[in-house]
């Protein structure tokens, strides 16, 4: 619905809003190489729409064929698309705010440069391949292992806090960042962030790494997938 499409690119924009205020001036978080033309609500916002594209299209994607019950068992058509078709919708949602806001804060001259789109519709990708991945293998378990959807929910919370969202990586202990470089949404993040804000290289032969990894894991994700999809008609 419209109002449903309103409130999901106006809470972004509250939770936005919110972290500034707390992290900006009541913990005073330092932004490194920030300037008054790059303020902590940007430093946030490169990493809070993708965040939340991921989240909702994993979160979506793992309970879409459970939500579809009726459907799986009066219907014969590959179940992939149910996770597909919600995995999608979360980004473009968020795609869109996402655009809207770099936009607006370019407009308001806090100097983001155009030629850091393609990075970012790059990083974009890489974060709908992750979520469909990781969509396809928990939806697949979730049809016979129901707590999988309550036990995501509590995951994605403790992953909020382990991916550099609210906080730069230089402020984390090193032994705690050397932890953190196995979660991949920390490199792509950063990857984007880096190229938005101007805070250093890209490493590109790490990110061709991940797009060859993320590709690999998408294939025998979406085999496992298929290869448990017969069975969902009885078990949904």
């Amino acid at each position: 619905s419209v109002a449903g499409m309103l409130w999901a690119l106006l809470h972004p924009l509250v939770m936005l809003a919110i972290y500034a205020v707390v992290f900006a001036y009541v913990f005073r978080v330092q932004v490194p190489h920030a300037s008054s033309q790059q303020p902590y609500v940007l430093f946030v916002a490169t990493a809070l729409w993708p965040w939340l594209a991921f989240q909702e299209a994993l979160v979506r994607g793992t309970t879409a064929v459970q939500a579809h019950a009726a459907l799986v068992k009066k219907v014969a058509f590959p179940h992939e698309l149910l996770v597909y078709s919600s995995v999608v919708a979360s980004f473009v949602v968020h795609s869109i705010g996402l655009a809207v806001v770099l936009l607006t804060l370019r407009l308001l001259g806090y100097g983001i440069s155009f030629w850091s789109w393609p990075i970012v519709i790059m990083g974009m990708t890489m974060l709908l391949l992750l979520a469909t991945t990781f969509a396809l293998l928990l939806g697949a378990l979730q049809v016979f292992v129901k707590d999988v959807e309550q036990l995501l929910s509590q995951f994605m919370s403790v992953l909020f806090y382990a991916t550099p969202i609210l906080f730069p990586m230089s402020l984390v202990p090193t032994w705690l960042a050397n932890v953190m470089q196995f979660n991949p949404l920390v490199h792509i993040i950063e990857f984007m962030r880096g190229a938005v804000l101007f805070t250093g290289g890209i490493n590109w032969p790490q990110i061709a790494s991940m797009w060859l990894l993320s590709v690999l894991a998408f294939y025998m994700a979406r085999r496992f997938f298929l290869r448990l999809s017969p069975y969902f008609e009885d078990m949904v």
